[in-house]
C-alpha cells in the first residue's frame, strides 16, 4: 500500500453549514499527496447529509460526542501520512498551504513541527492581529507561555512527535492546543512559515472560546503540567506566567463570590515553588 505524505484531520461537531467549505479548501490544494480524514464528534445536525457528495474523497469517522481533542486524537491514530495537519471546520486553507508547508519543512531538517501566519475574519470582517500575536520561529517556548500563538489549523506535525510528547489532553475542554504547543515547544524548535496560508473565522456563539468563562484556569493546568515535567529548563519564566494567570483568575473568582476557588489559585504559585 502506498501511504500519503500528509494526513489532514478535520474534527467537526454540528457544523454542517461550514464543513463543506473547509473540505473544499483542502480538496482544492495545489499539493495533492494527502488523505483527508473527517472525524464527526457525534453531530446531530445534517453533517452526514452534507458529506454525501464527498464519499470516496474523504475518510469519514463517527464517534460519540467526546470533544474536539478526542476527535483530533482519533484522526491522528488512524492517519497514514508522515505528517499530520489539522483544520478546524470553521476555518479555511489557501490553495498553496500544503505545498508551501511541505516544501519548507523538507528544506529545514530540524523542522518536525511548523505553523503559518494567518488571516483573521471576525463576524465576517477581516481584522488585524495585535502586536502580542506576533509569531516566532525556532526555540519559542518563552513566546508560547503568555498566550496561544499557534492555530491548530496552521500546523504540520511529523507523526512521530506525538509519540514523544503525547496527544491532545482530552480532559481539557478548551486550551488543549495551548497545552500541546507547550509540550512541543519545551522539547523541540518550531518553524514559522512567514506567509498567511489559513483563514481563521471567529465570532460565532458556538465556538468553544465563546462558551467557557475563565479559560485561564485551563491554561494554568497546562502550566502546572509543564512545570512538573520540564525539569529546570525555563522554570522561572513558566512560574512567572503562572503567577500572572493565577492572580488574574483568582481575583476574578473573588469578585464573583467564589472565595475558596479564588484563594486556591492565588496560593497555587507559592505551592508550586515549594514543591519544586
Amino acid at each position: 500500500m502506498i501511504f500519503p505524505e500528509v494526513s489532514v484531520v478535520i474534527p467537526t461537531f454540528n457544523r454542517a453549514d461550514l464543513l463543506p467549505q473547509a473540505i473544499d479548501s483542502v480538496l482544492s490544494q495545489s499539493y495533492t499527496d494527502f488523505e483527508l480524514i473527517v472525524v464527526d464528534d457525534g453531530s446531530t445536525d445534517s453533517t452526514q447529509e452534507v458529506l454525501s457528495p464527498y464519499r470516496g474523497k474523504i475518510r469519514y469517522l463517527f464517534q460519540e460526542n467526546r470533544g474536539v481533542s478526542a476527535a483530533r486524537n482519533l484522526g491522528v491514530k488512524v492517519a497514514r501520512g508522515r505528517y499530520i495537519c489539522f483544520l478546524d471546520s470553521d476555518d479555511l486553507w489557501l490553495k498553496d498551504k500544503l505545498r508551501e508547508q511541505v516544501d519548507r519543512t523538507k528544506a529545514e531538517p530540524w523542522a518536525r513541527v511548523s505553523y503559518t501566519e494567518e488571516i483573521w475574519i471576525r463576524c465576517g470582517r477581516r481584522v488585524n492581529q495585535g502586536k502580542r500575536h506576533r509569531k516566532y520561529s525556532g526555540w519559542i517556548l518563552k513566546k508560547l507561555l503568555p498566550l496561544c500563538l499557534i492555530s491548530p489549523s496552521s500546523v504540520m506535525i511529523e507523526k512521530g512527535v506525538f509519540e514523544e510528547v503525547g496527544l491532545f489532553d482530552e480532559s481539557l475542554p478548551v486550551c488543549e492546543d495551548y497545552d500541546l504547543w507547550l509540550r512541543i515547544g519545551s522539547r523541540m524548535p518550531i518553524l514559522l512559515i512567514e506567509k498567511p496560508l489559513i483563514v481563521k473565522r471567529g465570532g460565532r456563539s458556538d465556538q468553544l472560546s465563546s462558551i467557557y468563562w475563565g479559560q485561564d484556569r485551563f491554561r494554568i493546568r497546562a502550566l502546572v503540567k509543564l512545570l512538573s515535567r520540564n525539569g529546570r529548563e525555563g522554570r522561572e519564566e513558566i512560574l512567572s506566567i503562572l503567577e500572572e494567570k493565577c492572580r488574574i483568575y483568582g481575583q476574578g473568582c473573588l469578585k464573583r463570590g467564589r472565595i475558596a476557588e479564588g484563594r486556591f489559585y492565588l496560593n497555587l504559585p507559592q505551592l508550586m515553588r515549594e514543591e519544586l
